[in-house]
């Protein structure tokens, strides 16, 4: 899963008729700070999440389990709009450190 972002959305009136009355948005990775990061991905809203909403994004046949994206040519979606983070340590992956 990521995390990321809600900065953007993304209109498309001509579609695929399996992707209709879906809502895309542009969601951007950020870190644990909250920190934007310079990837991201165009996903399905399935739990009504608005700009500026951290949310978690599941990729991939992952994408496909949802109520709403079941069998539809879906590579991401939002799966839940994230309340808070909770993190005692973080690694430094760099210099290998807590």
């Amino acid at each position: 899963m990521i995390l990321g972002r809600v900065v953007g959305t993304v209109w498309a009136t001509r579609k695929d008729s399996q992707l209709v009355g879906m809502k895309f948005q542009i969601v951007q990775e950020v870190d644990l700070d909250y920190k934007l990061k310079s990837k991201f991905v165009v996903a399905v809203d399935s739990v009504g999440a608005g700009v500026g909403e951290v949310v978690l994004v599941a990729q991939g046949s992952s994408a496909r389990q949802t109520e709403q994206t079941h069998n539809k040519p879906v590579d991401a979606v939002i799966t839940a709009i994230v309340d808070k983070l909770d993190v005692s340590e973080t690694v430094d992956i760099r210099e290998g450190q807590l």
